[in-house]
C-alpha cells in the first residue's frame, strides 16, 4: 500500500500539469456550450442537430474516419505480421520505416500528399505515362484522397500496436496447430487473428480518434469544399465568432473520442479475458 502511494505522489506532478493545461480548458469548453446569456441551455445542440448540413458533416466526418481506419488496417496488419517475424537488420529497416515519418510534421505530409494528387502531380503523370489514362484525373479535393492521404499518416498508430502484440504472441501455437494439420487459413483465423485482435483493436481506437478530429489534412488535401467537423469548429471560432457553435461542435467531437476510448479499453479487457 506504501508503495502505491509512492507511486502516486511520483505521479501527482504529471496529473497536475494534464489537469490545469488539459483537462481545465475542455471542462470550460463543455460548460460554454450548455450556456446562453450566462443560462443553462441545450438549444445550441438543438439547433445543431436539426441542420441538416451540420448533420451532413458529422455524417461525413465519421464515414472518413472509419474508412481512414479500415484503410489503415487493412495496410497494417501484413506489415506488423512482417515485423514480427523479422529479426536483425530487417527488423531495425522496419521499425525506422514506422518511426522516423513520425518526427515529420503533418503539414509536410499532407503538403506532398496534395502534390502529389495534383493535376499535374506525379501520379498523374505517371498514369498517363504508362498508358492507363489518357488524361488527368481529379484526385485533389476528393474524398478519396483524404482517406488515402490520412491512413498514410496515421499508419504507425495502427502498425505499432499489432506489432507489439504480435511479438509478444508464442511463435510456437501456430506451428502446434500446423503439426496437427491445420491449413496456413485456419491457423490465421484461429490462432494468430484472435490472438492479435487487441493489438488491432488499440490501433483501431488510435486511428480513428486522430481521423475523427484531424483539422490539417482535409485542409491542405479538400480545403473548404468538403468540410469536417474540426473545420466547422475552426471556421465557428475563427470567422463566424460564434463561440457557442464551436463550443458544441468541439463538445461533440470530445464524446466521439471519448466513447471510442471507452468502448475500446471495453473490448479489449473482453478479449484479453477470453485470452
Amino acid at each position: 500500500m506504501r508503495r502505491l502511494d509512492h507511486i502516486g505522489l511520483l505521479a501527482l506532478p504529471g496529473l497536475s500539469f494534464l489537469a490545469v493545461i488539459f483537462a481545465l480548458p475542455l471542462l470550460l469548453l463543455l460548460l460554454k456550450s450548455f450556456q446562453i446569456d450566462g443560462q443553462f441551455s441545450l438549444e445550441e445542440y438543438r439547433l445543431f442537430f436539426s441542420d441538416e448540413y451540420n448533420m451532413s458533416v458529422l455524417w461525413r466526418t465519421l464515414r472518413v474516419a472509419a474508412l481512414t481506419t479500415l484503410l489503415a488496417l487493412v495496410i497494417a496488419y501484413p506489415t506488423a505480421i512482417a515485423m514480427s517475424r523479422a529479426n536483425g537488420i530487417w527488423l531495425s529497416i522496419f521499425l525506422v520505416a514506422m518511426v522516423l515519418p513520425m518526427s515529420v510534421g503533418v503539414v509536410v505530409k499532407a503538403f506532398a500528399w496534395s502534390i502529389i494528387f495534383r493535376t499535374r502531380g506525379v501520379l498523374n503523370d505517371l498514369l498517363m505515362s504508362l498508358g492507363i489514362t489518357e488524361a488527368p484525373i481529379r484526385m485533389l479535393f476528393t474524398e478519396t484522397a483524404l482517406i488515402i492521404g490520412a491512413a498514410n499518416v496515421f499508419l504507425p498508430f495502427m502498425v505499432l500496436p499489432i506489432y507489439a502484440v504480435l511479438r509478444q504472441m508464442d511463435s510456437r501455437l501456430p506451428e502446434a496447430a500446423a503439426s496437427l494439420g491445420a491449413t496456413p487459413v485456419f491457423r490465421f483465423v484461429n490462432v494468430t487473428l484472435p490472438l492479435s485482435l487487441p493489438g488491432v483493436v488499440a490501433g483501431c481506437a488510435f486511428v480513428f480518434s486522430l481521423a475523427v478530429s484531424m483539422y490539417v489534412i482535409p485542409s491542405l488535401i479538400v480545403g473548404e469544399r468538403q468540410q469536417t467537423l474540426s473545420m466547422l469548429t475552426a471556421r465557428s471560432f475563427l470567422f463566424l465568432r460564434n463561440e457557442a457553435l464551436g463550443a458544441t461542435i468541439s463538445s461533440i467531437l470530445l464524446i466521439i473520442a471519448v466513447s471510442v476510448v471507452l468502448g475500446s479499453s471495453w473490448l479489449a479487457n473482453r478479449l484479453g479475458a477470453r485470452s
